[in-house]
C-alpha cells in the first residue's frame, strides 16, 4: 500500500470536523432569540429561563477534560461519533419537552455531548495537520465554520422561532447531527489501538467533573443567589476541595487524567487565559445585545436574530485576515491586534449606547469588534496546540476549552452583576437605569479585552 494515499477523505474529514464546531456554535446562539418565547410558552420564571442557557455551559464547562482524556484513550473518531449522536438524542428530547426541568436536564445532555466532541475534533485537526501554513489553514476553515454557526444560528433561531415556535430551534440539530455520526465512520481516520495498560483515572474524572461543574454553577448562580449567601460560599468551597483533590490525585497517579507538565508550556498557559479573556470580552456581546434589541428595540426575535448577521460576516473576515497574517507575522502579533481591535470596538459601542436610538448607532463599534473576534478566535487555538505532543492533544485541547467555559460563566457573572449594580427592584429593560447598566457592563467587556492584549504580548516573540 502506498503510504502517501490517506485511508480517508481529508476534505471530506475535514468538513466532519468543520460541521461539529458550526452545530457547537449554532447551539449556543440559536437558544439566546428564542428564550424570550421559551419563557412565554412554557411558563419559564427568569432563573428558570437562565438555566436553559447555564445548564449547557455547566456540563460542557465541566465534563471538557473528561472528553479530552476520552479522546486521547479511546479514540478520537469514536468520541465524535458519541458525542454527536448524544448532541442529536438531546436535541430531540429538548425540543420536546413539556416542562422547564425537561428542557433544562435536555441542555445539560447537549453541554456533555458537546464536552465529549470538542476536544475529539480540535485534536484530530491538530493531529491530522502538520504545525504550519497546513494546520492554520484548517483551523481557520474550522474556525469559518464556528462564525457560520454564530450567524445562522441567530438568523435560523428568529426565522424557525417566528414561524414554527421555539421547539424547533432544538429540532433542527437532530437530522444534522444524526447524519455527521454516522458519516464519521467512512470520513474520520480509524481510531489507533488503545494502549494497553493505560487506565482512565475514574477518580481523576470523577472530581475534576464535579468540582468543574460545581464551580461553573456558582458563578453562573452568584449573582441570583448573593456572592456571600450560604450557599454561594458553601458551593464554592466545595468545588476548590473537590478540585483540590482532584489535584492530589493526579500526582499520585500512574497515569494521570492530565499531565501538569502540559502548564509549563507559557503558550498553553497563554492560551487558556485568552480563551477566558475572549469569552468574558467578546463571548458575552451576544447575550447582552441579544437582549438589548429585544427588550431595548421592542424586535421581534426575527429582527434580533438579523442584527448579528452583518457582524458575523465580518468575523468571518477576520478569520481569513488572521489566515493570511499567520503566514508572516506570530500568533502573538495577531492576537494583540484582535484583542485590541475588540477593546476598541466594545468600547465604541458603549460610548454610541446612549446615543443609539437605531442600529445604525452602535454599527461602528460592533463592526470593529467582530473583526478583532475573528483575528482572535484562530490564533488563540493555534497557540493552544504548539508543542504538545500529539498523544496529549485531546487533553490540552479540553484544558483550553475548560478555560473559555470558565471565562464565559465567570464573565457573565461579574458582567450582570455590574449591570445591575444600579438598578432598583422591578426596572423595565428599556429604562434608564438598564441602559446604563448596559453601558456599565460593555465596558467591563473591554477592559477584559485589553487584559488580552497583555497576554498575548507576554507569549514569546518568534524567532
Amino acid at each position: 500500500m502506498n503510504p502517501r494515499i490517506p485511508l480517508f477523505p481529508p476534505r471530506l474529514a475535514l468538513t466532519l470536523l468543520a460541521m461539529a464546531q458550526l452545530i457547537i456554535a449554532l447551539d449556543a446562539t440559536i437558544i439566546f432569540v428564542a428564550l424570550h418565547e421559551m419563557g412565554i410558552q412554557l411558563d419559564i420564571n427568569a432563573q428558570q429561563l437562565q438555566w436553559i442557557v447555564s445548564a449547557y455551559t455547566v456540563a460542557f464547562g465541566g465534563c471538557l477534560l473528561l472528553g479530552g482524556r476520552a479522546a486521547d484513550l479511546l479514540g478520537r473518531r469514536r468520541l465524535y461519533r458519541i458525542g454527536m449522536a448524544l448532541f442529536a438524542l438531546a436535541s430531540l428530547v429538548g425540543g420536546l419537552s413539556s416542562s422547564a426541568g425537561m428542557l433544562i436536564a435536555a441542555r445539560a445532555v447537549q453541554g456533555i455531548g458537546a464536552a465529549l466532541l470538542f476536544p475529539a475534533t480540535l485534536s484530530l485537526i491538530n493531529t491530522i495537520y502538520a504545525e504550519g501554513a497546513a494546520r492554520n489553514r484548517a483551523l481557520a476553515i474550522w474556525s469559518m465554520a464556528s462564525a457560520a454557526g454564530l450567524a445562522l444560528g441567530t438568523l435560523l433561531g428568529g426565522v424557525l422561532t417566528q414561524f414554527f415556535g421555539w421547539s424547533s430551534v432544538l429540532l433542527v440539530i437532530v437530522p444534522v447531527a444524526a447524519a455527521c455520526a454516522g458519516l464519521a465512520g467512512r470520513w474520520l481516520p480509524q481510531d489507533a489501538a488503545v494502549p494497553s495498560g493505560r487506565s482512565f483515572d475514574l477518580a481523576g474524572c470523577a472530581t475534576v467533573t464535579l468540582g468543574g461543574s460545581l464551580l461553573v454553577t456558582t458563578l453562573v448562580q452568584g449573582p441570583e443567589w448573593g456572592w456571600t449567601a450560604p450557599l454561594t460560599l458553601a458551593c464554592l468551597l466545595l468545588s476548590v476541595a473537590l478540585l483540590w483533590v482532584f489535584v492530589q490525585i493526579e500526582k499520585r497517579s500512574r497515569d494521570p487524567l492530565m499531565q501538569f507538565a502540559l502548564l509549563r508550556l507559557r503558550s498553553l498557559r497563554a492560551a487558556m487565559l485568552l480563551t477566558m479573556l475572549f469569552m468574558s470580552s467578546f463571548g458575552v456581546q451576544y447575550y447582552f445585545l441579544a437582549l438589548y434589541f429585544q427588550d431595548g428595540y421592542g424586535w421581534s426575535p426575527l429582527q434580533a436574530g438579523l442584527a448579528f448577521l452583518l457582524p458575523t460576516l465580518v468575523c468571518t473576515y477576520g478569520i481569513s485576515v488572521a489566515e493570511r497574517m499567520l503566514s508572516r507575522r506570530s500568533p502573538r502579533q495577531v492576537l494583540a491586534l484582535g484583542m485590541g481591535a475588540g477593546a476598541l470596538g466594545i468600547a465604541g459601542v458603549a460610548l454610541a449606547l446612549p446615543h443609539g436610538q437605531t442600529y445604525w448607532a452602535l454599527l461602528p463599534g460592533i463592526v470593529v469588534l467582530s473583526l478583532g473576534q475573528g483575528m482572535t478566535w484562530t490564533a488563540m487555538w493555534i497557540v493552544a496546540g504548539q508543542g504538545v505532543p500529539a498523544a496529549q492533544q485531546g487533553v490540552a485541547s479540553g484544558m483550553a476549552a475548560t478555560a473559555q467555559q470558565i471565562g464565559g460563566a465567570l464573565g457573565l457573572a461579574v458582567l450582570v452583576m455590574a449591570a445591575n449594580a444600579g438598578r432598583t427592584a422591578g426596572a423595565a429593560g428599556s429604562s434608564v437605569e438598564a441602559l446604563q447598566g448596559l453601558i456599565t457592563a460593555q465596558y467591563g467587556a473591554a477592559l477584559f479585552a485589553l487584559l488580552g492584549v497583555a497576554v498575548a504580548l507576554w507569549l514569546r516573540p518568534s524567532r
